[in-house]
Formats: structure tokens, C-alpha cells, sequence
């Protein structure tokens, strides 16, 4: 039985098109030299497709993979995991700090066989779950894709005169409220993103929480850190108009005053082969 593998190639990366087709290439045969029994049915996303000459399908076509590779930066794989949910990912390396991918360009070859020589053997893959996060609307009727990294909600611009009063509830409880150009809630993924920028704490990959973020308050409190099962309540009021944002790309249009609630998506991303060095990623932040 083939084991289904889907690569997904950076855009416009001839490195990551020409790691692409290698991979291709040894699982069709079997491991380098065709010795294993790696062998795979492969296909690779549309523009990797046309670059190498290789069987292509769109990305959110991989979700009934077995497995899919992702070739770039942590970018890369925000844009993968949001296309396929579920399905196993492993991310290799190509960008600067690369905290979801764990894998070097050099190491590829040998983890992908294994993988695949496992996946044989065991028909199933010993994968690590990353929480994503929904938002989810009081008095409307819309959904965003669920956030690996973050949920923003902010008014109409960031910068001055831009702002809004935004209320954050914990369980409840009145944590903050003034007027601030927006707030966020990371995953310990998305600590490392956007809320490092807005000067929130980093949070180790291995805890289980998520981290509240204010962004330019006039009152502001210090980021406060909650049990992933925390009730978040964010209320955005005194604009004309306000976002919430998923991953900084999947935005939804708010009229204030409007109430969502952020909490964990139903469905985890799920990463496979080695994990990566967190404190030693720390040292390539700028």
C-alpha cells in the first residue's frame, strides 16, 4: 500500500521547488537508491506542479493525505494548516527562525523516508497537537478560519485616531477596558508573532495556555496568561467600524458595538517528525 504524501512548496522558491522534486523523486522509488519500502503516491501544490512537471492538485485538495510537507517558512505552514485542518504536517525549514519547522533542508530526504517507512508499518503517525483558536460572534452570523498564532480585534486603523474602546472579559470578570488600537489573544505558537511585537510574554510550546494581549491601551494592564479553557470576551465600541482578524489574513468586518468570544478551535494542527530547538530559535529574533 503507497503511503499519500502531499508537498507544498514556498511560492516562488526555487530552493523549496527543487527540495520538492528530490522528495518526489526518492519516495517514487523507494528511498534513495530504492532500497525501503518509503514508497509513496505523491502529488505537490499547483505552482510546484508546473515548475518541476509533476502531478499538482490545490492544497486544500491534500487534506485526505496521509501526510503533508511543507517547504518554506513558519508562513508556509500557517498557509498549509489552514487549507488541509487536521491532516499531519511536518514543516521544513527554509525561512529564518522557523519555530513550526523543525526539519533542515539538509535532514529532509532521511525524515520524510522514515516517516513514510513508519506510517508502513504502523498506519499511523505519533504527531504532537497544536490548539488553534475561534472566534466566535455574540449577535451575528459569520465564522473566520480558526488561528494557529492569533485572534486580533481592533478598530478601524492601527495609529493614532485609529483606536476604539475595547472591553476584555475573563471568565466574566472586567480585566481591561480604554480605548486601545485593538487586542489580542496568541497560542504559544503565536507568541513568538504578533504578540512578541505588542511586547507580550513568550510562551514555552509545551504549555498549555494562551496569552491576552493589549495593543497601544492608554490604560493598559499587563498581558495576562489563562487556561486555554478560560471564557475571553473581547467588546469593541466608540468606532465606526472594527476587524477581528485571524492570523493576520482572514479578517472579518465588525459594527461596533459588537461582542466576540474567543476560545479553542475544534480541530488541532498536528505536527509530525522531530521538534524543534525553542530556546535555541529564541537567539534568531531580532
Amino acid at each position: 500500500m503507497d503511503v499519500a504524501v502531499g508537498i507544498v512548496a514556498q511560492r516562488n522558491n526555487e530552493r523549496a521547488q527543487g527540495l520538492a522534486a528530490t522528495l518526489l523523486e526518492t519516495l517514487e522509488r523507494g528511498g534513495e537508491g530504492g532500497e525501503t519500502d518509503a514508497t509513496a503516491s505523491v502529488v505537490v501544490d499547483e505552482l510546484t506542479g508546473e515548475a518541476i512537471d509533476a502531478p499538482a492538485r490545490r492544497v486544500a485538495g491534500m487534506a485526505d493525505r496521509d501526510l503533508v510537507v511543507s517547504i518554506g517558512g513558519d508562513g508556509t505552514l500557517l498557509f498549509v494548516a489552514r487549507e488541509i485542518g487536521s491532516t499531519p504536517i511536518l514543516g521544513i525549514n527554509l525561512g529564518e527562525v522557523g519555530f513550526l519547522n523543525a526539519v533542515a533542508p539538509a535532514d529532509a530526504v532521511d525524515v520524510v523516508t522514515d516517516l513514510v517507512e513508519t506510517y508502513r508499518e504502523r498506519d499511523a503517525f505519533e504527531a504532537r497537537e497544536l490548539d488553534r483558536l475561534a472566534v466566535t460572534p455574540e449577535d451575528a452570523d459569520w465564522s473566520l478560519e480558526p488561528a494557529l498564532n492569533e485572534i486580533v480585534v481592533h478598530g478601524p486603523r492601527r495609529g493614532n485616531g485609529g483606536g476604539a474602546t475595547i472591553d476584555v472579559r475573563v471568565d466574566g470578570g472586567r480585566y481591561a477596558g480604554s480605548h486601545a488600537d485593538g487586542v489580542l489573544v496568541a497560542t504559544p505558537a503565536g507568541s513568538t508573532a504578533y504578540n512578541l511585537s505588542e511586547r507580550g510574554p513568550l510562551v514555552h510550546p509545551r504549555a498549555d495556555a494562551l496569552v491576552v494581549t493589549q495593543m497601544a491601551a492608554e490604560d493598559a494592564m499587563p498581558p495576562l496568561v489563562v487556561d486555554p479553557d478560560t471564557e475571553l470576551s473581547i467588546t469593541v465600541s466608540d468606532a465606526d467600524t472594527a476587524y477581528a482578524i485571524s492570523d493576520g489574513r482572514n479578517r472579518q468586518r465588525l459594527e461596533p458595538p459588537a461582542t466576540v468570544s474567543v476560545s479553542i478551535a475544534d480541530d488541532p494542527v498536528r505536527l509530525v517528525g522531530p521538534r524543534g530547538d525553542f530556546v535555541a530559535s529564541l537567539e534568531k529574533i531580532d
